[in-house]
């Protein structure tokens, strides 16, 4: 608030004699804060600025990514995982699977990489970063549907 009354002192001084005789100087300094605080507040407001969704690469779920079994050929992988986002331009035995998608502005991104080391069309290990694995499934336990009385 000091801001604001130290830009109305000078702009009241700057004011030719002539044009603060006639006006309410009350007035004047309500709508010069106004407008000072028509100013601050369009200026905070810039940065709200929506920002969409955007995801890269290939999608990598746990399920997908616990199928690949070392011995798989490069037909069967690439069938199962698709295309590997880097091309193989100097090592044609590694594909590497990239994910990235990052939520408005505010999160942090996820992150996903999976590797597959190839040796004769085979694959020979892979490396996963930040792939979720896929959920236990629990033992169905419950009682058949038998056992329960019928209406």
């Amino acid at each position: 608030m000091a801001v604001i009354g130290n830009i109305m002192a000078q702009a009241a001084a700057l004011r030719p004699a002539e044009l603060t005789e006639g006006t309410d100087l009350k007035s004047s300094s309500v709508r010069l804060t106004t407008a000072v605080a028509l100013c601050l507040l369009g200026s905070g407001m810039s940065g709200c600025v929506y920002r969409m969704n955007i995801q890269q690469g290939n999608f990598l779920e746990g399920r997908t990514v616990d199928q690949l079994q070392v011995g798989m050929t490069t037909k069967q992988v690439r069938y199962l995982l698709g295309t590997p986002m880097v091309p193989t331009t100097f090592d044609k035995d590694r594909w590497d699977y990239l994910y990235y998608f990052k939520f408005g502005r505010l999160k942090q991104p996820v992150q996903r990489h999976l590797i597959v080391y190839f040796k004769d069309d085979k694959v020979v290990r892979f490396e996963r970063d930040n792939i979720p694995y896929a959920s236990p499934q629990a033992p169905d336990n419950s009682p058949p549907i038998e056992k329960f009385p019928k209406i």
